[in-house]
């Protein structure tokens, strides 16, 4: 079964209000911030909401497959900033435990800016940074997510990942999420997939793949610049996220849209029938500008 879905808003009916708008794209997963992604503001959990949201999930979606992402404030990377880079720590620290009050297993995290850094100095910084944020009593596994290099992104290849991960101590709880976007304007040829699975296997383990942000890209390969397009209206094309959508190794690990809105309204629903039908809508704009 393809395990398909998208980014949804959390600020409407919390928990409840996420899984109401997934299943109203005929989602069978989700990812969802727990606060807007720009800043820091978290209002409190309502518990009721949360019961109330896992309900509406049975047999619907399982909750293990559901994925938080962390706000792109946090940057793990540059220590240079002393308070700014325990400031991060702590925060992400503070989101793993409302991930966990949620029943959540796994959250998102962008690896850092090294900014001024040498690279090897701010990989360094995040390992140490994520061995402190592990040390907690927790069950949530934080995803590494792959990068497009832009500016001085970290985790914008196989190598940089896999010196994230192979510093980690517990390495239970440390994974990878692949973003065919970020892949794309990285410098990665999404049309041998393939080869860069095998690659990825050999260095990391395909194991430690447990998300996928499935995304076209409005720039050629190698671009670093980062800017998603909607599914098969991209230069990465309907084709090969098809491929990667369904890629028989990948089975078991959620695919989440993040794609832009088009006009004021998502595109979620529309791209998801698209990719259950393997079939591309050329009329995908029309469609979806039409929407009430």
């Amino acid at each position: 079964m393809l395990l398909i879905g998208s980014h949804v808003n959390f600020k409407e009916s919390q928990f409840k209000g996420a899984v109401l708008q997934a299943l109203s794209y005929e989602a069978n997963t989700f990812m969802f911030y727990t606060g807007a992604p720009q800043n820091t503001f978290r209002s409190s959990l309502n518990h009721d909401l949360i019961k109330e949201a896992q309900e509406l999930m049975k047999g619907k979606i399982a909750l293990d497959k559901v994925i938080c992402h962390a706000p792109y404030i946090i940057n793990l990377a540059n220590k240079d900033n002393l308070a700014a880079w325990n400031f991060s720590i702590e925060f992400l620290t503070n989101e793993i435990k409302r991930v966990q009050e949620l029943g959540v297993k796994y959250i998102v995290v962008h690896p850092g800016n090294y900014l001024k850094l040498d690279v090897e100095v701010a990989l360094h910084n995040i390992i140490e940074a994520l061995n402190k944020i592990l040390e907690q009593d927790q069950d949530v596994t934080i995803l590494i997510e792959t990068m497009a290099g832009k500016g001085t992104e970290c985790g914008r290849n196989i190598e940089e990942i896999k010196t994230i991960l192979d510093g980690v101590k517990n390495k239970d709880l440390i994974g990878v999420c692949l973003d065919t976007c970020h892949l794309n304007d990285s410098g990665v040829d999404l049309s041998k997939f393939d080869e860069y699975l095998d690659l990825f296997n050999k260095k990391i383990g395909l194991a430690k793949i447990k998300c996928v942000h499935l995304n076209d890209s409005k720039n050629i390969m190698g671009s670093r610049k980062d800017r998603h397009a909607n599914i098969g209206y991209g230069t990465i094309g309907f084709t090969n996220l098809l491929n990667v959508c369904y890629h028989p190794l990948l089975k078991d690990v959620p695919k989440i849209l993040e794609t832009p809105y088009i006009g004021e309204n998502a595109p979620y629903k529309e791209e998801i029938k698209m990719l259950k039908e393997k079939t591309f809508n050329p009329h995908l704009m029309e469609d979806v500008t039409l929407k009430n």
